[in-house]
């Protein structure tokens, strides 16, 4: 079973790593669209090195620990039929997704009605799915039917939609991942997929091995409490910073053949380092913050955060830089002050739903947060 400490801590990460997403999806720089080897396209300052290094850096282990923590707590409940579980899945992740997909899309379409808000969603090439068609206004039948099934407007929530998968493939991955001899073929699948950052609709290669690795966690006891020698975090700080600092610059710096393959081993790096950082360097945080009310309050909000914040802020960062004046330091502002203000609405909004409409509240969530 799970200590208290360790539920504490699971819900802790969860809250922190959708905190955290919203400033990931709130990076400002030329180049939006972050991978492992994007390069930021623009010359450096503090802001630009400080958005990157955070983004496409720091930030970047929220993913991983997700699914780490949610192939756990899947493991844990191996007693439950298959059915009952497959079914709760639907209600907690299926029926949210496309509540939230068709949401993201009406939002969309509901700005594109008006010329001024029209232009900010053509501008950012969210909709485009051709050379002349930049509207989901635009799309035929068919064409919204996929974009709501597959390519929502709400991108966050591909995370809900593969999760889903994983489970319903459990029994399959938690026989791969206990069997002697499985287990070797399919970690060095996983993780192959994972460095290569190799995705498909319904697998995909940070899912796969992260999820794997919390039921394989859960199933052979590993100790999540006290890390061994090689595990110890005074070692994976170093390397977690040290790394992130080095890719940054060498992302800022002048390109050289091959620079795409170092940065994306580095990115594995500076993520595994950060898990390891965060998971067994972080107690006394936890402790600290999971024992003052306010905190805990917040946290029963994190899938509201989670799904409210996009595609909202893609087009709150296109206005401001359309129609605010260019001040010094605006894009660092903007960068901080953005995402408070978009979680805060979506605490404010998950209030007054969940105390006028507390059904709907749980429909929407899948349950989740209707208590403090």
């Amino acid at each position: 079973m799970l200590s208290d400490f360790n539920s504490s801590k699971f819900k802790f990460w969860s809250f922190l790593s959708m905190v955290l997403l919203v400033f990931v999806h709130g990076y400002n720089l030329n180049i939006g669209y972050l991978q492992p080897w994007t390069l930021p396209g623009e010359p450096v300052t503090i802001t630009a090195f400080t958005e990157y290094w955070l983004a496409n850096g720091i930030f970047r282990f929220r993913i991983p620990m997700l699914f780490i923590i949610s192939g756990y707590l899947y493991a844990i409940h191996d007693s439950r039929p298959y059915g009952q579980r497959t079914r709760k899945r639907i209600r907690t992740l299926l029926v949210p997704y496309f509540i939230w997909s068709a949401v993201g899309l009406l939002f969309t379409l509901s700005l594109e009605l008006n010329h001024y808000t029209g232009e900010l969603i053509a501008s950012t090439g969210m909709m485009r799915i051709d050379e002349s068609r930049h509207f989901f206004s635009q799309f035929q039948w068919y064409e919204m039917l996929v974009s709501w099934i597959v390519s929502p407007a709400s991108y966050q929530l591909w995370f809900l939609r593969v999760l889903f998968f994983y489970n319903l493939m459990y029994p399959w991955i938690r026989w791969c991942v206990t069997h002697p001899v499985a287990r070797w073929f399919f970690f060095s699948f996983a993780f192959l997929a994972w460095l290569t950052t190799s995705g498909w609709f319904i697998i995909e290669g940070e899912g796969l091995l992260f999820f794997s690795l919390g039921v394989w966690i859960q199933k052979t006891n590993f100790n999540i409490d006290t890390p061994v020698k090689w595990l110890h975090p005074r070692y994976w700080v170093l390397i977690f910073v040290a790394f992130s600092i080095v890719k940054t610059m060498l992302a800022f710096g002048q390109p050289f053949h091959g620079i795409e393959l170092v940065l994306m081993i580095m990115h594995k790096i500076v993520v595994f380092s950060g898990l390891i950082t965060a998971w067994y360097g972080c107690d006394r945080l936890v402790v600290f913050l999971m024992k003052r009310p306010w905190f805990t309050w917040l946290s029963a909000f994190s899938f509201m955060i989670y799904v409210m914040h996009a595609p909202a802020v893609v087009y709150a960062s296109k206005a401001i830089f359309t129609y605010i004046p260019h001040y010094p330091g605006y894009r660092m502002v903007s960068y901080i002050i953005l995402p408070v203000i978009l979680i805060s609405l979506a605490i404010i909004t998950s209030l007054l739903i969940r105390r006028s409409l507390p059904g709907v509240y749980s429909i929407l969530t899948g349950g989740r947060g209707l208590k403090s």
